[in-house]
């Protein structure tokens, strides 16, 4: 039987435990894993903070399987809830199982091992498989999906904004081309084609085809727009000095993360005003000055920890009436705009 603890090697570990763990030194805490994975930063809460229940939320049904069986392992799974849903669905997991308040959330947005490493998943352009790109496997849109029904326009969208690929527009025509004599339905055929495009002269450093994977990965799996939807939901649940903690992996969810903190993070009037009311006053305070990294021994040890940045705020005070609203509305998706960023 393979070790699952193995298998992934949890980035900036002992920061998110200490992050994390101060809003659950209490009897009856909870903390909501958005992201549970293989549960690395999981177990670890749990273990740091023996009065605290945690719920684990993640579309990945073998993920959560192997998880569960790693809580068992650690004696830790008489505190742990594992749901399958994807994270912007928090409010209905808490509902299912009668919690209205929770003291802290993590969300960590990179891609497990478990998915990378499994090439049938096709999340890597390192292994020759299917264009599948699936989080959760029991959706049926996958990136061959979008390869095959995407105008130019749709793809050249996609390329330029969730990948920031300089040549978005000839690669999507020459997909459009393509497809017309063969469908595009495994990874070497897709960075066969980007390769074809993309001049010489002008590549960055790695692999040509990367930012259009990156693209396609999250416009199958929504995931800028399930992340700006999730972060508010969080903010209305969380206690007194409860916490948000996140790490990402690329600009786009950084930049996500770091204008939603900001709001709460920033006095709420103009910039003369003599007198600061106190429904204006910021409702978080920061745990981290910016976006924390990883170290160079870290990243020695895990290279796939290089490009992580971590968040984190606390709520401290109630969130003002006047932001209610807001964060209620972007909370069900009616301030989106160009890919939920």
């Amino acid at each position: 039987m393979t070790d699952i603890t193995t298998i992934h090697a949890p980035v900036l570990l002992q920061d998110c435990v200490d992050l994390v763990t101060p809003a659950l030194q209490h009897e009856g805490a909870i903390v909501v894993d958005c992201t549970l994975g293989l549960a690395g930063h999981a177990t670890a809460f749990l273990k740091a903070a023996p009065h605290a229940t945690l719920i684990g939320i993640d579309r990945d049904t073998e993920a959560l399987s192997l998880a569960t069986e790693r809580m068992r392992n650690e004696g830790l799974v008489q505190r742990f809830i594992p749901a399958h849903a994807a994270f912007d669905e928090i409010d209905e997991v808490l509902r299912e199982h009668h919690i209205n308040h929770i003291d802290a959330a993590f969300m960590d947005l990179g891609l497990s091992s478990l998915q990378i490493d499994e090439t049938e998943r096709g999340f890597s352009y390192s292994h020759d498989t299917a264009l599948d790109m699936r989080m959760d496997t029991t959706q049926s849109t996958t990136a061959a999906t979008i390869l095959a029904t995407y105008d130019a326009r749709e793809l050249t969208k996609i390329f330029r904004e969730y990948g920031e690929e300089r040549f978005a527009a000839p690669i999507a025509r020459r997909i459009v081309e393509t497809r017309v004599a063969q469908p595009l339905t495994t990874s070497s055929q897709l960075v066969n084609l980007v390769d074809a495009v993309i001049p010489k002269a002008h590549r960055a450093a790695g692999n040509p085809a990367k930012r259009v994977f990156q693209a396609l990965r999250i416009e199958v799996n929504g995931e800028l727009d399930k992340l700006s939807r999730t972060l508010p939901k969080i903010a209305l649940r969380l206690r007194a000095h409860g916490r948000l903690v996140v790490e990402s992996y690329h600009s786009l969810e950084d930049t996500t993360v770091k204008r939603f903190m900001n709001q709460g993070l920033s006095v709420d009037v103009p910039a003369n005003m003599p007198v600061i009311p106190d429904d204006a006053q910021p409702f978080f305070a920061p745990l981290t000055r910016g976006a924390m990294k990883a170290s160079q021994e870290e990243i020695a040890h895990n290279t796939r920890s290089s490009s992580v940045r971590l968040r984190a705020v606390e709520l401290c005070r109630p969130i003002p009436e006047r932001w209610m609203s807001r964060l209620e509305d972007e909370a069900a998706g009616r301030t989106l705009r160009n890919g939920g960023c």
